[in-house]
């Protein structure tokens, strides 16, 4: 098994911003996700802050929202470690969230948040 030596970094992960067509909405649900704060919110932009990072949601005129299954278009996920898929999917359900039809796989559950960014429920066990 070879190592890789990193090179040194040129910048850090600040924070990850979703575009939506509103900002409430967005923010309340993964505030209640993550269990992040909600920093700032306007109707033009809302900012949460994690423990390390950021979550920014951005106000887009004519938003159009991802779509699943996507044939790789949707561009990046969050991939989110959960004890318990099931209790964790129904949660998010309940907050805003949308479990999609077409699921392709046993260990892990994709849902839409309500602005349409798939995301995944994932054993947290198998992160190691």
């Amino acid at each position: 098994m070879s190592q890789h030596t990193a090179p040194a970094p040129i910048a850090s992960l600040a924070m990850i911003t979703l575009d939506a067509a509103e900002t409430a909405p967005l923010a309340h649900f993964w505030s209640a996700v993550l269990g992040w704060p909600i920093a700032h919110l306007s109707e033009e932009y809302a900012m949460l802050t994690g423990p390390s990072h950021a979550l920014g949601i951005g106000a887009i005129p004519d938003f159009r929202a991802p779509q699943w299954p996507d044939d790789g278009r949707k561009q990046f996920h969050f991939d989110l470690a959960v004890e318990d898929l099931e209790e964790a999917a129904a949660r998010c359900v309940e907050l805003g969230a949308e479990r999609v039809a077409e699921q392709p796989g046993e260990t892990w559950i994709v849902l839409r948040d309500p602005a349409g960014h798939p995301f995944c429920l994932t054993q947290a066990a198998n992160w190691g």
